[in-house]
């Protein structure tokens, strides 16, 4: 891995998690950042089976850490760092904060105000770190208000971290095409 900041970017089912962890491969120890909220294996299982396919095909040496503190997740790690994924992220803190029926500007200002510090974070890592997220915004505009807030929003975060990267990586069915 020549860079030492990377953003993978992609549609759902990629590749791009698999990619992520290819580019950290070489490492025996990484630390996993799991940002989003623990799945409940009864309300859903489907996400819950999802989880535990990732967790099981990560290297026995590579620590998880499930917080959505993505700049203490950052500043706190000083080795080989895998954030995955900037979506489940947003999800996460919308949710905590009840803001899904929020003002537009208010979710905005929340969202940016808790990304800020992650991005000075990762401008300032000391080791390899690498982002994965979901490109959206690429299809129909979705039919729920909630949909858009999401797909505007995490339009915004991707540029923002994208900005703080050395390389962005866009995953495709597979394939990789580095912007």
């Amino acid at each position: 891995m020549s860079a030492s900041r990377i953003l993978v970017t992609g549609g759902v089912r990629s590749g791009k998690s698999t990619h992520a962890e290819r580019l950290l491969e070489a490492h025996p120890a990484v630390t996993y950042v799991a940002p989003g909220q623990v799945p409940d294996p009864v309300a859903d299982p489907d996400w819950a089976a999802r989880v535990a396919a990732h967790r099981a095909r990560r290297p026995a040496g590579w620590h998880t850490l499930e917080t959505a503190d993505l700049a203490e997740a950052i500043a706190g790690t000083s080795g080989p760092l895998l954030i995955d994924c900037l979506g489940t992220w947003l999800t996460a803190r919308i949710d905590a904060a009840g803001l899904w029926e929020a003002p537009v500007e208010e979710v905005h200002e929340h969202v940016l105000a808790a990304l800020a510090p992650a991005v000075d974070a990762l401008r300032a890592a000391r080791g390899p770190v690498v982002l994965v997220t979901n490109e959206v915004g690429l299809g129909v505009v979705p039919a729920h208000r909630s949909g858009r807030v999401f797909r505007d929003l995490l339009g915004t975060v991707n540029q923002r971290v994208a900005a703080a990267c050395d390389e962005v990586h866009l995953v495709i069915a597979g394939r990789v095409l580095v912007l």
